[in-house]
């Protein structure tokens, strides 16, 4: 896809791969139309942009705040050509301390926010014939680690989805892809890991933001339907296929380190 006049929403712009992949979009000649919840950080990273953008405080969590602002964009630009479904958090924590909330409120945010989001524009692509869904998943959806349970089920959730309607919209013109990465170097870790241990003992293994954003950019002008990062993962994601429970006693140590 030439990205260059399109119109790509991007949830979850705000902060991290979100904001530099709407940033890069910018300097692509597209018109990235930013999403999140606090204004203040979307007019930051709107400065960032070099070219013409659009801005909308928009809760996925929220049925009525996703139908309302999709309204308000194809109201002013007619169309969608790029979702990037990349709001989402986690929290890491015990299965036995975590209260059941916790799970319901990640669940609604990670998954059902990418559920309301493609609803959204889904009707409109297939009248177009065209467009591209790209959302972002982890490679927590793939491979379950300690103390990740709620943040792993709504990414495997995300996985399953975009698998399916992948499946569901093959000959529609609609490209579905999915991005599972690994460790990011950004804001997520101080809501999901505030104590920093985990960031720690995983810090050979981050990924800096920029080259996760700039994989995604790639993605979406090639129309590649998955990307697992690092690459070295991506293997091991190929191998935990082939013998799952054989990969979960050998990786136990590696893995395990929240």
């Amino acid at each position: 896809m030439e990205l260059k006049g399109k119109i790509a929403v991007i949830t979850g712009a705000s902060s991290g791969i979100g904001a530099l992949t709407a940033q890069l979009l910018g300097s692509r000649g597209a018109i990235p139309v930013l999403l999140a919840r606090s204004e203040e950080k979307l007019q930051e990273v709107a400065a960032g942009i070099p070219g013409p953008y659009g801005l909308h405080v928009c809760d996925v969590s929220q049925s009525r705040d996703v139908e309302i602002t999709f309204a308000k964009i194809y109201e002013t630009y007619g169309t969608i050509d790029i979702l990037l479904n990349n709001a989402g958090y986690g929290k890491f924590e015990d299965f036995t301390d975590m209260p059941v909330q916790e799970f319901d409120d990640m669940m609604n945010v990670n998954y059902m926010g990418v559920v309301r989001c493609t609803k959204a524009v889904v009707p409109h692509m297939l009248e177009c014939r065209s467009g591209h869904i790209v959302n972002v998943a982890s490679m927590a959806g793939k491979i379950g680690t300690s103390r990740s349970a709620a943040y792993s089920a709504s990414k495997h959730a995300v996985i399953g989805f975009t698998n399916a309607l992948r499946q569901e919209l093959r000959h529609s013109g609609i490209v579905i892809s999915s991005v599972n990465p690994g460790p990011i170097e950004t804001n997520f870790f101080k809501v999901a890991d505030p104590s920093g241990s985990y960031v720690k003992n995983v810090g050979s293994f981050m990924m800096p933001a920029q080259y996760v954003s700039e994989k995604i950019i790639k993605l979406m002008e090639k129309g590649k339907e998955e990307l697992d990062l690092p690459l070295l993962a991506a293997i091991g994601i190929r191998l935990y296929g082939l013998a799952p429970r054989l990969a979960d006693r050998l990786t136990y140590n590696m893995l395990n380190r929240k």
